[in-house]
């Protein structure tokens, strides 16, 4: 399965997906925004990645407003808030059969093109 959960208004995310020719290489797209996120589908990224932690965006609008900075938050609050806002996700995340592609960093992007 070759699946990527992005944002359509995210320039980031259009760039990326126009560099690794997401459609051309037969990938599923999800626009978080208008499709939200499945508890199912959470979880298999959980499993992959191998925290919720590791899904969660510090940089949304969001975090900051309710003051999110000033807690310490658990796995089951990463969860949570992943599944209430979808602006916590952190973006693009690419689903290459096994493996799992977080974010936008260089690394991530260059492992991504490596594993199509």
């Amino acid at each position: 399965m070759k699946k990527i959960y992005h944002l359509s208004s995210c320039s980031t995310c259009k760039r990326i997906l126009e560099a690794i020719d997401a459609k051309g290489n037969g990938f599923v797209l999800q626009d978080i925004k208008t499709e939200k996120i499945t508890p199912k589908q959470l979880e298999e990224m959980h499993t992959l990645s191998g925290s919720y932690e590791a899904l969660f965006s510090r940089r949304s609008m969001k975090y900051r407003p309710m003051g999110l900075h000033e807690k310490e938050l658990t796995e089951k609050d990463y969860h949570d808030l992943i599944l209430q806002e979808y602006s916590f996700l952190k973006r693009p995340v690419a689903i290459v059969g096994k493996q799992i592609f977080i974010g936008s960093e260089k690394k991530v992007v260059e492992g991504l093109e490596k594993a199509l």
